[in-house]
């Protein structure tokens, strides 16, 4: 079955393009450009009192479906955001540390641009300490970065679910989410790869200790400005970097104090905000009910693509590359990561086909979404054999 027609303006805008990119930029279904309309609508209509429906109505839908998609099953611990380098900065302002010492970060070298950019600039200037731990070799990183959490020399702990150069999947969320206190370290999960291209990647029990970021830009197909934290509870009650939005609700505040916080999510919440985003989201989640699209369905069949083009590369210059994260049997990341030298001539030599995939370094990457299908798959395979 084609889900085609549920992309038909962004495959009609460009019906010689063949995206496979689904990792970086999603393709947008018809049903965001019905929520962005929506939103712009209230906006005439309500004028001042559209924040009536996006704080009552849109809001908490977007919570609560941000909560079934991740597993955690907790809408009022999720809190949006225009991007997760917002929540970065919260979480390190908010984070325990010693008194009068730096904060001590542990994380990968490989993460994604926002958190690796920021904990090398505040490293730059002494404003933490920071302990990467190097994503290579492959099969035992998930073993050697617990084994650094352990350690309880850090105070801050973050790490991919699935590393966004590699596709590689950090399979100890659980044991890590358990390190974590109130009073530190603190653990946060970028769960951006993760987030609608795993089933429920994030359970109870994990989301009872650990902060989870996440976004909309990805597969859940909605665009930019939806980034979204899950907040543990009895964690960072009081943020010092804090918007007016944050005493919206029932507040807590110690004796004396003018600065009030409310006691879910929202105390990390920043001031007013575009909901387009939050729009966008809800009538993607809502279209993708109507249709019975879940996730695990999706990732079945995006498996299958996947497999298929592995088979079709046999004998291709791409073929002999090192796929970085090969399929198994067990979950995977919606794109395949081919590491060769020639990977940014690859991929320019694609572009020049109209044939949209990306390249980090000397990895390139093609993404899949629910807008392909075999057919897809096969032509990319036929352009691939004129790779040199």
């Amino acid at each position: 079955m084609s889900f085609k027609p549920l992309f038909a303006k962004s495959l009609g805008a460009a019906p010689e393009r063949l995206h496979f990119a689904a990792h970086s930029h999603h393709l947008w279904p018809d049903a965001s450009f019905e929520g962005q309309v929506e939103c712009w609508e209230d906006a005439a209509t309500r004028a001042d009192h559209k924040w009536d429906k996006v704080m009552d109505e849109v809001w908490p839908e977007a919570q609560a479906r941000v909560a079934g998609e991740l597993g955690t099953g907790d809408a009022q611990a999720i809190v949006f955001a225009s991007n997760t380098h917002d929540f970065l900065i919260r979480l390190a302002a908010a984070s325990p540390r010693r008194a009068g010492n730096a904060l001590r970060v542990l994380t990968s070298d490989g993460e994604f641009h926002s958190a690796r950019r920021q904990m090398a600039r505040w490293a730059e200037t002494g404003e933490i300490e920071l302990t990467r731990v190097k994503a290579e070799p492959f099969d035992d990183f998930s073993a050697r970065f617990l084994e650094a959490a352990r350690s309880g020399e850090h105070d801050l702990i973050l790490v991919s679910q699935i590393l966004f150069n590699n596709g590689r999947i950090f399979d100890r969320v659980a044991e890590l989410a358990a390190l974590a206190r109130p009073d530190g370290p603190w653990v946060v999960i970028d769960s951006y790869h993760a987030f609608m291209a795993i089933g429920a990647p994030i359970s109870p029990v994990i989301a009872s200790s650990a902060f989870v970021l996440g976004g909309g830009y990805k597969y859940a197909m909605a665009g930019e400005g939806m980034g979204f934290m899950h907040c543990p509870p009895g964690f960072g009650g009081r943020p010092p970097i804090t918007g007016w939005f944050a005493e919206f609700g029932e507040l807590t505040a110690p004796p004396g104090s003018s600065v009030g916080y409310t006691r879910d999510a929202m105390r990390f919440m920043g001031a007013t905000f575009d909901p387009s985003a939050l729009y966008r989201f809800v009538a993607i989640q809502r279209m993708l009910e109507e249709n019975g699209i879940t996730t695990e369905r999706v990732a079945a069949r995006v498996a299958n693509l996947q497999a298929r083009l592995i088979e079709r590369l046999a004998g291709t210059a791409l073929g002999e590359a090192e796929l970085l994260n090969p399929i198994d049997g067990r979950p995977h990341a919606r794109f395949l990561a081919f590491r060769e030298d020639r990977a940014q001539r690859w991929c320019a030599q694609l572009d020049r086909q109209n044939i949209v995939t990306d390249v980090r370094g000397n990895v390139l990457r093609i993404g899949f979404g629910l807008y392909h299908d075999e057919e897809d798959v096969d032509l990319l395979a036929d352009a691939v054999r004129k790779l040199a």
